[in-house]
């Protein structure tokens, strides 16, 4: 056997890392079309229930440290997020970063609720019509935190759904007709599609056509934030929206 020398280097790329719902099926993959292939993607599972109730959500604060921990510990993070809207608001935004960090190293941390309000200040939105797949409990605790943080949410719509295998099949016609519906009540500013695990990327920008209103969507508003806490832009080709405008101007 003949042993060789090797070199090592650094990979000086952008890193992100994300903690995602061991239910979820469609946060990773519109990763994946979201974030420019400049920046490296690293995702890990965080335990989690099939059924969405405010008991099933508050159960993973437990288990945050220990997903954070399975990301590589060589890997400097820019960014790490935690994918969940609902948790987010269940378990709390400070919460939550204190959990990231308690379980890996990182410049920053983001979940869809801080998202979300990041997004709405830089659009100037005060006042949203909200779309939930999950019951009113689950769905009252997102809006509330909300209101706490100065977007209030006076249009809001439902499918009233506990299961997370059937939300991730909600069709993009179901979604379309429902986001309709919300902005032609009037007095909004937005619209806001909640859940990581709705597939929503391709409806975005023709409902934004259509309503003249800016869209957001939980994986959309995160992967923004993300980006902008790791100084990169969007990928080019899914940015149609307006939030991705903002940044793209957001950014030297």
């Amino acid at each position: 056997m003949t042993r060789f020398d090797y070199a090592m280097q650094e990979d000086p790329s952008p890193s992100i890392g994300l903690i995602v719902l061991q239910s979820d099926e469609r946060i990773e993959q519109d990763f994946r079309r979201l974030l420019p292939l400049s920046v490296n993607l690293y995702v890990s599972r965080v335990q989690s229930s099939p059924d969405v109730t405010p008991e099933t959500l508050q159960l993973m604060e437990a288990h945050i440290p220990a997903a954070a921990r399975l990301l590589p510990r060589p890997v400097r993070f820019d960014a790490i997020g935690y994918g969940c809207t609902s948790g987010t608001a269940q378990i709390g935004q400070a919460r939550v970063a204190e959990l990231l960090r308690q379980g890996a190293s990182t410049k920053s941390v983001s979940d869809p609720l801080s998202a979300l309000v990041a997004a709405c200040s830089a659009l100037g939105v005060r006042r949203l019509g909200f779309l939930s797949p999950y019951i009113a409990d689950v769905s009252s605790r997102l809006r509330t935190a909300l209101s706490e943080r100065g977007v209030d949410s006076p249009v809001f719509g439902t499918f009233a759904e506990a299961e997370e295998q059937r939300v991730a099949r909600i069709t993009s016609q179901s979604l379309t007709g429902v986001t309709l519906a919300l902005a032609r009540q009037g007095g909004i500013d937005a619209v806001f599609l909640s859940c990581t695990n709705l597939n929503t990327l391709d409806v975005i920008a023709p409902l934004e056509r259509e309503t003249g209103l800016p869209i957001l969507s939980s994986n959309l508003v995160l992967a923004w934030h993300l980006c902008r806490l790791a100084g990169v832009r969007m990928a080019e080709g899914v940015g149609e929206s307006r939030l991705a405008k903002v940044e793209t101007s957001g950014i030297d």
